[in-house]
């Protein structure tokens, strides 16, 4: 009987183990000498909460799936319609097809045809690459269609410091600035972290914050990486997410709401814009025919 995620392609470096899955091209599993490092699922399962899941063309929510490009009004499907709500894009739960692959790497393509409310067409690839530094996610999208394309792109890991819960987590956001989103999670504002509970600059623990919410004003090494630690209380279990500067938002969701994920894991989603960015324009990429745009992240082991 085929897998609900469909093809299992493993890769593996020393100490290394990842598995990538053909429905989405997402990311079900990640370890690093014998530790999990993320919350995946089962060979037998389907992704719930989206866990590991690619987020393109948007991610995120977008309000009431309307939005206008080019002076044309389009209309997306609402696929969370208990808030009136388009999110996560349109590939999540689509076949790719593996191009490349190594024992250490494999690449995964994707075309996105043309469809009621994202009349455009994209060619779509991501490589996952486990490298002595950990794991490495490219994905690039280009405009293989006739005239411009509103794009932006996400994903969704849930990291795991340890067997605990995130309340015990030691977690360093290096954001200045987060934004606030209304009961249906459409952003109204963006605010200074400083003298909140969501200030997490410093490491510190998570504690009872209920945090579902984007960052962003990142602070950059010289590379223009951003790093997200974690770690349990003890520091013997140790990770970073990095992100190139093709994603300027960090979304970090506790995962309260989800009886699957309920503070069990820590969510930490590299975006390239922010919540409702297809309605704003906000960091929304225009991509012109013929244009490519990628971008990275990644996963480090005891970082």
């Amino acid at each position: 009987m085929n897998a609900p995620s469909g093809e299992q392609f493993e890769i593996a470096l020393g100490e290394q183990r990842a598995v990538v899955v053909e429905v989405g091209a997402g990311l079900r599993s990640y370890s690093a000498a014998g530790r999990e490092l993320l919350d995946g699922y089962e060979p037998d399962q389907m992704s719930r909460s989206g866990r590991g899941q690619l987020l393109i063309p948007w991610p995120n929510r977008v309000q009431h799936g309307s939005y206008e490009f080019d002076g044309q009004h389009h209309q997306l499907a609402l696929n969370e319609p208990e808030r009136q709500n388009a999110i996560h894009g349109l590939v999540r739960w689509v076949a790719w097809t593996a191009v490349e692959r190594e024992p250490h790497r494999v690449v995964l393509e994707h075309l996105l045809p043309p469809a009621p409310g994202y009349p455009f067409t994209l060619a779509l690839r991501v490589e996952y690459a486990l490298l002595e530094s950990g794991l490495r996610v490219r994905t690039s999208a280009t405009n293989v269609g006739e005239r411009a394309c509103p794009y932006g792109c996400g994903a969704h890991p849930y990291l795991r410091a340890g067997p605990a819960t995130v309340d015990e987590v030691v977690l360093q956001v290096p954001a200045s600035s987060m934004v606030r989103s209304d009961e249906n999670g459409i952003p109204v504002a963006v605010d200074p972290v400083d003298g909140t509970e969501y200030d997490f600059r410093r490491p510190r623990a998570i504690g009872g914050a209920v945090i579902d919410h984007a960052f962003t004003d990142l602070q950059r090494d010289e590379d223009g990486i951003a790093r997200v630690h974690l770690r349990d209380a003890e520091g013997m279990s140790r990770l970073s997410l990095w992100v190139d500067a093709g994603y300027p938002y960090l979304m970090v969701f506790t995962g309260d709401p989800l009886p699957d994920v309920n503070r069990r894991s820590l969510a930490v989603e590299p975006m390239s814009c922010p919540p409702n960015a297809l309605r704003t324009g906000e960091a929304l990429v225009r991509l012109e025919p013929g244009q490519t745009v990628t971008s990275d992240w990644g996963i480090t082991p005891g970082a």
